[in-house]
């Protein structure tokens, strides 16, 4: 029988390509854990990942997940701000305490992760009505609550500081040591400059410092010395890591010079990004952006962040602004840090706006 000319397809047949195989017999890249990045597809997987006390790749587990509802004591319709969406595990919960007639602004700055996140609610059911999702460091907040309307404040905010695991387990954006990638570090990749260029700028004694106020690192000098001799040349994390060994090796045990290199990678990060120029910025735009009444949740995971948080809410409770400031911070239980071992640094405090 023939055809017509007009109805045979002269195209190629497709042709088949196989999945990429990764060596041994479980996924040791990021990249190589399509399964687990593919989280509708195998939602199996996902909880046995998540059982056995690991994080899913691509994915964040929300800490102090309970203790942030009771802090900030949700109810239906109310109104109030995620400044830190990352993976969207807190604003899931969020959403469903305050439905029905609630709404939650939920602001990222990673342009990377913000719109899966925003994917992910959307196919949730959280439309426009109830989600508004801004791309915006939370140094932005007051403006995005001035922006979405809220002139008379929210009921509540919450910051869960810090970095996800979806840019830590990621080594394309250089946080990690775990392996090795480009030394970036950047929350957002389109602003400011990459880590390793940063260690080119930086000053032998601005990065002594950054290293002490950042990670409270004892080794600062000794490390910044290091550091300043191979200047130009740490262009991935692994080559990071390994100069801060090199420079602690015969100077300290194994265990410390472990915890120097993460100490180490914390501040750098915290110097890309000027993590704690948003938070202080965070802080003074809190009681503009709360009503009376309102409440704050606030996580914080090393000493530096917790420091400038206790301060500001103890300050603000002082001069009449906040009530029912935290004394001792919220930490997440023993089963919680079991389940998911990146909870075991957090801290959760909270206050009332008066």
């Amino acid at each position: 029988m023939s055809y017509p000319e007009s109805l045979v397809s002269t195209d190629p047949a497709p042709k088949h390509t196989r999945r990429p195989r990764y060596r041994g017999t479980h996924p040791r890249r990021f990249h190589e854990r399509y399964k687990e990045l593919a989280a509708a597809e195998y939602p199996e997987l996902i909880a046995h990942v998540r059982e056995s006390g690991r994080t899913p790749a691509g994915q964040h587990v929300a800490v102090l997940a309970g203790e942030v509802l009771e802090a900030l004591a949700l109810q239906p319709g109310m109104r109030g701000i995620d400044a830190t969406l990352g993976f969207g595990g807190h604003a899931e919960r969020i959403l469903a305490a305050i439905a029905p007639g609630g709404m939650l602004l939920a602001l990222d700055a990673d342009p990377n992760e913000l719109p899966r996140t925003h994917a992910r609610l959307r196919q949730l059911g959280y439309d426009d009505a109830v989600l508004l999702v801004r791309r915006t460091n939370f140094a932005g907040v007051h403006a995005a609550v001035a922006t979405a309307g809220w002139d008379e404040g929210v009921d509540f905010l919450l910051a869960d500081l810090g970095v996800s695991s979806m840019q830590i387990d990621d080594p394309l954006r250089g946080f990690s040591f775990k392996a090795d990638g480009p030394l970036d570090m950047r929350m957002n990749p389109g602003r400011g400059v990459p880590a390793a260029e940063w260690l080119q700028r930086v000053t032998r004694d601005a990065l002594t410092a950054a290293l002490v106020e950042n990670a409270d690192e004892p080794h600062a000098s000794l490390i910044a010395d290091a550091l300043d001799r191979q200047r130009g040349s740490i262009s991935t994390t692994r080559a990071l890591a390994d100069a801060v060994s090199a420079a602690l090796h015969g100077r300290a045990a194994p265990e410390d010079v472990d915890l120097a290199v993460r100490r180490v990678f914390q501040a750098v990060r915290i110097a890309v990004n000027d993590e704690f120029g948003a938070l202080d910025a965070l802080l003074r735009q809190l009681p503009h952006c709360l009503r009376p009444g309102g409440r704050v949740a606030l996580i914080s995971f090393h000493s530096g962040e917790d420091r400038r948080v206790k301060k500001a809410l103890e300050e603000g409770e002082r001069a009449g602004i906040y009530t029912g400031v935290t004394r001792q911070p919220v930490r997440a239980s023993p089963s919680e840090q079991r389940a998911n071992p990146r909870a075991k640094p957090a801290k959760l405090r909270a206050a009332t706006r008066t």
